[in-house]
C-alpha cells in the first residue's frame, strides 16, 4: 500500500501519482508539464505495461496530457473519469497531438539545416484514438469497485466541467485506508458549474496548492469590471484581446459577455463582435452546451429551462480555419478576440498579440493563472517588449487582469476545503503548487491547524499502511536557463547518481557523533574516489 509522487511535486503542472495496492498499479492523473520546470521529474518507476488503471480528475492537459504516451508505450488498462471529462479529453488530446506534430515539423525544418537529429512528437492521432477507447465514465457519487480490495468515487471539485476529487478506499491484509486526491479545487461562485463539494473523512489527503499563498480578494463584480474594460477600450478605438484557456475560461467569458449584451451595458458599440479564435474552444463550447444535467449550477440551469443558451449570443463569431483566423486582424471594427493558449505559449493568440500589443488603444486582458516562464507571465510582469515569431514587439497596449476569475480556489478556499474534514487526516500531502506556495501552505496547515503535512518531491514514496516514508528526496533543481528538452534528456542513471549524492550528504550529517577514526576512513575513501573521477 504505497503512494509514489511523480509529477506536480513543488510544481504546478504534470500531475501524476502512482498508487501500489492489492497487487495493482494505479495512476491518478498523467499530465504534461507546461511552462518552465523547476525540479526534475523522475520517470514512472514501472513500465507503462504494468499500470493496471488510471483514475483521472479532469481533462486539463497538466492532468491528462500524457495519457496517449502511456497508451503508446503499452498501457492497456482502463481510464476512469466522469462523462464530461471523457468528452473534453476527446477534443483536447486530439488537439494536443496536432500541436505536437506541428511543433515537431517546425523544429525539424529548422534542425535539418543545423544537422540536428529529427524531433518526434510524443504521440500522434492514432495514439489518441487508442487512448479514448480505454475510457470508462462514471457519475458523481457512484461508488465503483475497481479491483478486489480497491474502491473509488468521484466528487465534484468545482474546477471545470466534469472535474472531480477522487476518494479511494484500499483494503489490504485486513487493513483499510482511505485516501483522497483533491484534483484541482475550484473557485467558489464560478458561473456555469457547481461550487466544490466537500469531503468529510479520509486517512490521507493529497491536495493542490496553486494559490496557497494568495487570496483572490472579495468576489468582484465581474460584469461591471468587464463592462468597464470593454467600454474604455472600444471608446479609444482598440480591441480587447483575451488569452484564455480553450476549455473553461472561454466558456465563462462567453457567459459574462452574453449578460453584458443582453442588458445593453456597452454604450455606442452595442453590436460589437466577439471572436472565439480557437477550434478547440469552439468544440469545447459545444460540449459545455451538451453536458448540462449534473454539471451546471442552479443559475445556469434556470437559463437553460427558459430556453436560453448561457454561452451563446448575437455577434459571436467562431473562427475555425487559419484563413478565418487571419481575417480577424483585418477587421477594422472594435472587437473582442478570445483565443488560446491561455498562457500565450502557443496557438493563435500569439498572432493576435503580435497585431495588438504595440497598439496603445488596445487592451490585453488576462483571466487565468500564468506559470513561470510563459509569455503570459512575462507580459503580466511588465515587460516593455517581447519576441514573437522572431520579431521584437513593443508592449504599449493596456495590460489588465481580472482577479478572482481563476478556476482554482484561493488560499481561503483551500483552507475551507481541508478544514471540512470532521476528523483530521493522518497526513496531508501538499502538491500542485510552486515551491513557495506549497511550502508556505503546508507550514500553515501544520502550525495553525495542527495537520501533519508534507510537501513531497518527485520520487518520494510513502507507505500508507505503516504511515512512514520509504523514500524521501530533496528534489533535483533544474539549472537556470536549462531547456525542457535538455531536462528530458537527462538520463535516469545521472538522476540516480544525484540521488546517491543526496543520500550521502544526509548520511554525513547524521554521522557527526560517530568515532573520529570512522569519519576519517570515510573521508579518505571519498577523496580517493573523487581523485579517480577527476
Amino acid at each position: 500500500m504505497k503512494l509514489i509522487f511523480i509529477g506536480a511535486a513543488h510544481e504546478v503542472t504534470g500531475s501524476c501519482y502512482l498508487l501500489e495496492a492489492c497487487g495493482k498499479n494505479i495512476l491518478i492523473d498523467c499530465g504534461l508539464e507546461q511552462g518552465r520546470d523547476i525540479f526534475i521529474n523522475k520517470p514512472i518507476p514501472i513500465s507503462d505495461r504494468e499500470i493496471d488503471a488510471v483514475l483521472l480528475t479532469h481533462a486539463h492537459m497538466d492532468h491528462a496530457g500524457r495519457l496517449p504516451l502511456l497508451y503508446k508505450e503499452g498501457f492497456s488498462g482502463n481510464i476512469h473519469s466522469t462523462q464530461a471529462t471523457k468528452d473534453l479529453c476527446e477534443i483536447m488530446l486530439q488537439d494536443s497531438a496536432h500541436i505536437q506534430l506541428f511543433e515537431a515539423e517546425w523544429k525539424n525544418r529548422k534542425g535539418i539545416r543545423k544537422g540536428e537529429p529529427p524531433v518526434e512528437p510524443l504521440y500522434v492521432a492514432e495514439d489518441v484514438k487508442g487512448t479514448l477507447d480505454r475510457f470508462i465514465s462514471h457519475s458523481y457519487g457512484e461508488k465503483v469497485s475497481l479491483f478486489n480490495g480497491i474502491e473509488f468515487r468521484f466528487v465534484d471539485s468545482g474546477h471545470l466541467l466534469g472535474s472531480a476529487s477522487i476518494e479511494v478506499w484500499i483494503t489490504e491484509d485486513g487493513v483499510t485506508k482511505k485516501i483522497v486526491f483533491s484534483g484541482d479545487i475550484g473557485n467558489i461562485n464560478q458561473p456555469l458549474i457547481n461550487d466544490p463539494q466537500y469531503i468529510e473523512e479520509a486517512d490521507y489527503v493529497v491536495m493542490e496548492s496553486t494559490y496557497g499563498t494568495r487570496d483572490h480578494g472579495a468576489a468582484p463584480d465581474y460584469i461591471t469590471e468587464l463592462t468597464d474594460i470593454l467600454q474604455t477600450t472600444f471608446d479609444r478605438g482598440g480591441n480587447v484581446v483575451i488569452p484564455a484557456f480553450a476549455v473553461g475560461r472561454t466558456q465563462v467569458l462567453l457567459y459574462f459577455i452574453r449578460q453584458i449584451k443582453m442588458e445593453n451595458r456597452i454604450k455606442g458599440h452595442n453590436n460589437f463582435k466577439v471572436y472565439v479564435d480557437s477550434p478547440l474552444a469552439n468544440e469545447a463550447t459545444e460540449i459545455f452546451t451538451e453536458n448540462v444535467q449534473g454539471y451546471y449550477d442552479a443559475q445556469a440551469m434556470e437559463l437553460v429551462e427558459k430556453g436560453i443558451n448561457p454561452i451563446q449570443f448575437p455577434g459571436l463569431i467562431t473562427a475555425v480555419t487559419s484563413e478565418e483566423s487571419k481575417a480577424i486582424n483585418f477587421d477594422k471594427d472594435v472587437k473582442v478576440i478570445i483565443s488560446a493558449s491561455g498562457m500565450c505559449d502557443a496557438g493563435r493568440i500569439r498572432h493576435h498579440l503580435k497585431h495588438n500589443l504595440w497598439r496603445s488603444e488596445s487592451t490585453v486582458l488576462f483571466v487565468g493563472h500564468q506559470s513561470e516562464g510563459t509569455l503570459g507571465k512575462i507580459i503580466i510582469d511588465g515587460a516593455d517588449h517581447v519576441k514573437l515569431f522572431g520579431e521584437t514587439i513593443q508592449v504599449k497596449a493596456e495590460i489588465r487582469r481580472m482577479n478572482g476569475t481563476s478556476g482554482h480556489a484561493d488560499k481561503t478556499g483551500l483552507l475551507k476545503w481541508i478544514n471540512s474534514y470532521k476528523k483530521k487526516p493522518e497526513v496531508v500531502f501538499v502538491t500542485h503548487g510552486d515551491e513557495e506556495s506549497c511550502e508556505s501552505f503546508a507550514a500553515e496547515l501544520k502550525n495553525e491547524y495542527g495537520l501533519e503535512s508534507f510537501t513531497p518531491f518527485s520520487g518520494d514514496c510513502y507507505d500508507l499502511k505503516e504511515g512512514i516514508w520509504l523514500e524521501k528526496n530533496q528534489g533535483i533543481r533544474v539549472k537556470k536557463g536549462e531547456e525542457r528538452e535538455e531536462k528530458k534528456a537527462t538520463s535516469s542513471v545521472y538522476i540516480r547518481l544525484l540521488d546517491t549524492a543526496n543520500k550521502l550528504s544526509a548520511l554525513i550529517r547524521q554521522s557527526e557523533k560517530r568515532p573520529a577514526k570512522d569519519l576519517a576512513k570515510l573521508n579518505d575513501m571519498l577523496n580517493s574516489l573523487i581523485e579517480k573521477w577527476k
